[in-house]
């Protein structure tokens, strides 16, 4: 098969198109031809050797999303059979013409969606469901805010916020962004860029924020939370360290939390997928969830959509296609 290859640790341009050997599915695993794969941060940390993949993942070959269709099926599958349209969270190995996926972590992909929207679900979804929904107990009324709302995590924060009822809000780093966002649902913005989010929504207060920044953000996210209010991190581009107003922290009962998805075992990820069926799915068939793309790269051109997803410009996914 063709696979996109860490040659080193590296820039975009050590990502190369080379033959690699198919793999060979388990006996609860399908094979997934795969028509498309959605571009995470997590891609950019790995290709700098600064993420590696859990263990028993292949190292060299990026990608946590992809859609396809199954090709072939372990002799225990009972979900899927060949010919079936999926779109699958992986822990590794997306950048690539097959991957293996348990057949758990696999979802059918909704209709009327391209491959490529269906591939720049999984990940985003299950991050943002699993964060905002399951660990801080989002409800409806209350207001959300997300760092980072024209990500790919962040579009789908705004919009699933939304339909389950609560105010969104977000911080970008351009108008451009910040209009982009109000459409997809959002009821305000800041642009960090040109004003402290702090100040701007002190008079608002928040009940959950969802954070991927990190570093010295730590500070105004505990003065903007409310009472009994929920801070979530899934990242920290802005670094790991940062001071805690202890006592302030106590006395509105908060809680300060975050995770990661891609070391979790497969008992988790499989109740996942059925859940994000359940609650989410319906909302993608009803036309209440809609995917948005900002580019799409062949697999030769995977260096310069890296290139791009470093540049921050884009606002919602970038997808690699093999259509």
């Amino acid at each position: 098969m063709k696979a996109i290859v860490i040659t080193k640790p590296g820039g975009p341009e050590v990502l190369q198109l080379q033959e690699y050997p198919t793999p060979t599915p388990g006996a609860e695993e399908v094979l997934i031809e795969i028509k498309a794969a959605g571009l995470n941060r997590a891609d950019v940390s790995q290709r700098k050797g600064k993420y590696p993949p859990p263990p028993g993942v292949v190292q060299e070959i990026l990608g946590m999303e992809v859609a396809g269709i199954v090709k072939e099926c372990g002799q225990d599958v009972t979900m899927w059979k060949p010919g079936d349209k999926v779109c699958a969270l992986i822990a590794g190995g997306g950048y690539a013409t097959y991957v293996t996926a348990k057949e758990g972590q696999c979802l059918p992909i909704p209709d009327k969606l391209s491959f490529a929207e269906a591939a720049s679900l999984p990940e985003v979804i299950a991050t943002v469901w699993t964060n905002v929904f399951q660990r801080a107990h989002l409800q409806p009324g209350e207001n959300l805010l997300v760092h980072g709302g024209s990500s790919g995590i962040g579009i789908a924060a705004i919009q699933l916020g939304h339909a389950f009822g609560a105010n969104v809000y977000v911080t970008v780093g351009s108008e451009e962004k910040g209009k982009a966002c109000l459409e997809l649902g959002a009821a305000g913005y800041v642009n960090y860029k040109e004003q402290d989010f702090r100040e701007a929504y002190a008079s608002t207060g928040m009940d959950v924020i969802l954070d991927m920044v990190g570093g010295d953000y730590l500070d105004k996210n505990v003065q903007l939370l409310n009472t009994e209010g929920r801070l979530v991190y899934i990242n920290a581009m802005g670094g790991n360290m940062a001071q805690l107003n202890i006592g302030r922290m106590m006395q509105k009962r908060l809680t300060i939390t975050g995770s990661t998805l891609r070391p979790r075992d497969y008992t988790f990820r499989k109740a996942l997928s059925q859940e994000l069926l359940e609650k989410v799915w319906p909302l993608i068939h009803a036309g209440k969830y809609k995917p948005v793309i900002y580019a799409t790269f062949a697999y030769d051109k995977a260096a310069e959509a890296h290139a791009l997803m470093e540049s921050s410009q884009h606002i919602g996914k970038i997808i690699l296609t093999n259509e």
